[in-house]
């Protein structure tokens, strides 16, 4: 989604959800696919906001690179990439929020990726109320003529409002996306990017629905 955009925008003003993805991801280990996950303090916090979510357990990020290690070191690729990796799993042991956490691996993902797409906060804009009028109001503030959402916006997006402000409306398909060689049995397509990048290396993208890439 973030090679297929202009601008892709940090929405982290809106309501913290548990069990979602912003502090998971899955790797596929010998026993299966198995959760990667940062514990975040969410206790009595109902209506906090992603900005506002804190970790919990400090030390996941040795925690988490020692079990990338164990299950990637014999992929063709991990040794490519891993330093680079590692430096940054590491050097986020002081960072208490999980939007910095989250941003500083985006950035470093969509550099090795190549992709040149402006990121920015949704703290950055004024923001209005009102679901679909917030979004809106994005993307008149960003100068978008068209704005990609995820397919599960449907069940709350206003298409009517986009249409009176002028805006198109479009949402990612992440349908199947084509297989590629993994460690570890049958191919599972519901892993995180550091599977692609550690098995296929700089072919990457080409596994990828990347739209206009560096646009």
């Amino acid at each position: 989604m973030i090679a297929a955009v202009d601008e892709f925008i940090l929405y982290d003003d809106m309501q913290y959800t548990r069990r979602d993805w912003r502090n998971r991801n899955r790797i596929k280990t010998p026993r299966g696919a198995e959760w990667l996950t940062i514990a975040v303090d969410v206790k009595g916090k109902y209506h906090q906001k992603i900005r506002e979510t804190r970790v919990a357990e400090p030390g996941w990020n040795e925690v988490h690179w020692k079990i990338i290690e164990q299950n990637y070191r014999r992929a063709p690729y991990f040794d490519d990439y891993a330093p680079q990796l590692r430096e940054t799993y590491f050097g986020l042991a002081d960072e208490s929020y999980l939007s910095r956490i989250n941003y500083t691996f985006i950035r470093q993902i969509c550099d090795i990726l190549g992709i040149k797409t402006t990121i920015s906060w949704s703290m950055d804009y004024d923001l209005v109320d009102g679901r679909t009028e917030r979004l809106v109001g994005l993307c008149l503030s960003a100068g978008a003529t068209s704005y990609l959402s995820g397919p599960a916006a449907r069940d709350y997006i206003d298409p009517s409002l986009f249409d009176q402000a002028g805006l198109g409306l479009e949402y990612m398909d992440y349908g199947l996306y084509q297989e590629y060689p993994q460690l570890w049995g049958k191919f599972d397509h519901f892993v995180t990017v550091l599977d692609l990048l550690f098995n296929v290396g700089a072919d990457a993208l080409k596994y990828m629905k990347t739209g206009s890439v560096g646009a």
